[in-house]
Parts: C-alpha cells; sequence; structure tokens
C-alpha cells in the first residue's frame, strides 16, 4: 500500500504525445527517470515506499518506451532530454531529478538545461555520462535484444541479485515490446554516451550517486573513476545484496536513501510545508548559510546550547549570527533522519570539516507556541572534532560573541 500523499493523475504536454503521471500536491517535484528496457512503473516500488508527503513524484515514458513504443525517432539522448524538459517545464516548479542507468545520461543533461530548477540530481547504477565504451563485439549481444523475451530475461537475471520474480515478468514483458531498431539506438545511446561526459559536469549542484553491490555492470571502480570525479562534492551510496535494478531489487532502502539526500537540499519552503515537515527551515538556514536565513525561523528569546559551547548563546541576534558561521565551517551537511514529538524535532545529520574529518550529530529543536524555535540544543562527536569545532568557531565570531563560550586551545 503506498504511503504516498495524493491521488495520481495522468497529463499530457501541450501538442506532443509526452504524458506523465503526478502523485502528490507539493511545491518540489521528484522526476523519475527510467533506464534501457523498463518503463516508468519501474519506480513505483521506491515511490511507494517515500514519506516526503510536501513533494509531488513525477514519472515518464521515454520515447519508443513503455506506453510510446509507438513514437516516431530520433531515439538519442538529446531526444529524451527535450523530452523530459518538456515535462519539467510544464510543472512549472523546482524540482529533482532521479535516473537510474541510461535514465543518469538524460537527468543529467535535464540538469544542466533546466539548472534555474534543478535542485539537486539521484543518479541510480550511472552509466558514465561519456558512454560505457563497450567494443562492437561486446555490445552486439545487447542490440540484438529487440523482441527477444529469452534474451531480456537472460540478461536481467544476469546483472541482479534479488529481482521479484513478478517484476522480472512484468519487465521483460515491457522491454520485448520496444522496437528492435529502438533498441539498437538506445544500447547507442548508453554505449556512446554524450560528447560533455568526458569534461566535468556542467551541472554543480547537489548529487547522490548510489549503486548495487552485486552489480556486476556499473561497478565501484567504474563509479569511483568516470562518474564522481565528474561533479562538484558528490554524496554516494551502496545497496548491499542487490544488482543493477536496486530500485527495483531494495525499493524501501533505495526510498530512504533518496529521502536523506532530499531532506538537506535547500528546497523552497512554504506555510503549509514548514508544518507538514518541521525540521525544514532548520535544513534550508544551514543551505544559506546566512544570519537572515536563520533568524527568520528564530524566536526572539531563542536559547542555543551545544556540546561546542562552554555556556548557552541567548538572543536571536547572537544565536543567528552563531548559526551562520557554524554553517559555513562544515564542508559539507546532510540531514539523515528527522523525527517530531510535540513541540520538539529531532534531527539526525552527518557533516564533514577540516579537511574531510567526519562529524556527527543530533540536534533538537523546540517551537513555541506562535511556531517560531525557541530552543536549540546541538550534540556534536566525537570529542576531539567538538573541541576543534569550538575552538575555530570562537575564532570567527571574535568581538561578536563573548570568547567565553567557547574552547580555547592550549
Amino acid at each position: 500500500m503506498t504511503r504516498t500523499a495524493g491521488l495520481t493523475r495522468t497529463e499530457r504536454v501541450a501538442d506532443t504525445d509526452i504524458r506523465f503521471r503526478r502523485r502528490g500536491s507539493g511545491e518540489t517535484a521528484l522526476v523519475f527517470v527510467h533506464g534501457f528496457l523498463d518503463d516508468q512503473y519501474v519506480w513505483d516500488g521506491v515511490i511507494d515506499a517515500l514519506t516526503l508527503t510536501a513533494f509531488e513524484y513525477v514519472q515518464l515514458d521515454l520515447a519508443g518506451s513503455g506506453d510510446r513504443t509507438t513514437a516516431g525517432g530520433p531515439f538519442d539522448l538529446t531526444r529524451f532530454a527535450h523530452d523530459v524538459g518538456a515535462v519539467v517545464a510544464a510543472l512549472d516548479k523546482p524540482f529533482i531529478l532521479v535516473g537510474q542507468s541510461m535514465g543518469t545520461l538524460v537527468a543529467e543533461l535535464v540538469a544542466v538545461n533546466h539548472s534555474s530548477r534543478t535542485l539537486g540530481l539521484v543518479l541510480l547504477s550511472p552509466v558514465p555520462p561519456a558512454g560505457a565504451g563497450l567494443s562492437a563485439e561486446a555490445a552486439e549481444p545487447f542490440r540484438a535484444l529487440g523482441g527477444d523475451a529469452d534474451g531480456q530475461r537472460a540478461v536481467r537475471r544476469q546483472l541482479s541479485v534479488a529481482l521479484p520474480e513478478a517484476e522480472l515478468d512484468r519487465l521483460v514483458v515491457t522491454g520485448a515490446r520496444i522496437p528492435a531498431s529502438v533498441v539498437r539506438d538506445l544500447v547507442a545511446c548508453w554505449n556512446d554516451g554524450d560528447a560533455r561526459g568526458q569534461a566535468p559536469s556542467a551541472y554543480q549542484g547537489p548529487v547522490l550517486v548510489g549503486r548495487g553491490a552485486a552489480d556486476t555492470f556499473v561497478t565501484d571502480g567504474l563509479v569511483k573513476a568516470h562518474v564522481l570525479p565528474r561533479f562538484r562534492s558528490p554524496e554516494s551510496f551502496t545497496v548491499q545484496g542487490v544488482g543493477h535494478w536496486a530500485h527495483v531489487e531494495a525499493p524501501a532502502e533505495v526510498a530512504t536513501r533518496i529521502e536523506a539526500f532530499v531532506t538537506g537540499l535547500p528546497v523552497p519552503a512554504t506555510a503549509d510545508r514548514a508544518a507538514q515537515v518541521p525540521g525544514r527551515g532548520w535544513r534550508e538556514a544551514f543551505a544559506g548559510k546566512t544570519d537572515a536565513a536563520f533568524a527568520a525561523a528564530f524566536a526572539e528569546h531563542i536559547v542555543l546550547e551545544a556540546s561546542v559551547l562552554a555556556v548557552p548563546v541567548q538572543g536571536r541576534d547572537r544565536v543567528k549570527a552563531t548559526m551562520s558561521a557554524a554553517s559555513r565551517i562544515y564542508e559539507s551537511l546532510r540531514f539523515v533522519r528527522e523525527t517530531t514529538e510535540g513541540p520538539r524535532t529531532y534531527l539526525e545529520w552527518e557533516a564533514t570539516a577540516f579537511g574531510g574529518r567526519e562529524i556527527f550529530g543530533v540536534t533538537v529543536l523546540t517551537k513555541d507556541d506562535k511556531d517560531r524555535i525557541a530552543h536549540v540544543a546541538i550534540h556534536h562527536r566525537p570529542l576531539q572534532a567538538a573541541l576543534r569545532f569550538s575552538t575555530e568557531l570562537g575564532e570567527r565570531l571574535a568581538g561578536t560573541v563573548d570568547p567565553g563560550h567557547f574552547h580555547q586551545a592550549r
């Protein structure tokens, strides 16, 4: 049973054959792009497991696949990026792109073409943007899969570990419907890639890269050598016990990884969304890293306690200055879990600072009767990192906050 809020409805991009499904009514969209021989429904398990009720979920079939097997060509990355771009333009809202395998190439192109509204990019089992680079001989078995249900079943079994039998049957039927000529064009897409894939990505926003630990096609070495280096400070994860279709083999875990990534992004907020996701204003303030970003959520007499503070900091102006300075010390920070009980919201986070040193912690936010944050308690670990953080914070706030609040290195 789905936990995603809202009814599913289908819409069409005007004057095209492009139809897309929408679920939920959030002011930010998660747009899912399928891979080779798949269709939009391959994402249903992940979407059903997502609990981000403030987001809208969008799926579509690429030309030649799914419900668009009668579409005319060309069947290349430029065409696919244009079609997905038409969908995000029709949505008219900020979005996060989620692609798998060949779909990651499309997702990156859309992110580049629509960078002003792209908040993040999730790449699952990503083919290198410059292409897989198989020899003609090695690629031929894939080119010959058009209409070959038995061959497609064998490939899916070979590259997966925990693909449910019912989903395997459905995907084989879906893939076998794709015309043979289209299949050959699709192989050219992921095997030849895009010329821009040789250079660092033109998309400079947040990126999450994931793969199945048992994926023998998109290997750990391939990702580390040809995918991660192209992006600025990408996050990555590996799902154990699954292969190339991690989103079908372990949809709940993939959904959890997507949620953790998405909730750490600077997603535009509204009063309604803030009510649905209490910690969002705090997360967005960290993304903004300015005094004003934090002040918007604070009560006038807010109190900040932390393991990096010798004594609490009090008052909106001093707390906002302290939090703004602290946010700029982190080299990376992502919120991985959140729960709310009454007026308190608990946020677990992971960060790096001081040249990649890991810092972990939990933040407790307490709101007053006017829905403003009146008390903050931040718990850092390990101790040595907390002490260094305190010293650095004191140096950055010299002349603004009394030095007695911070650890003094000797």
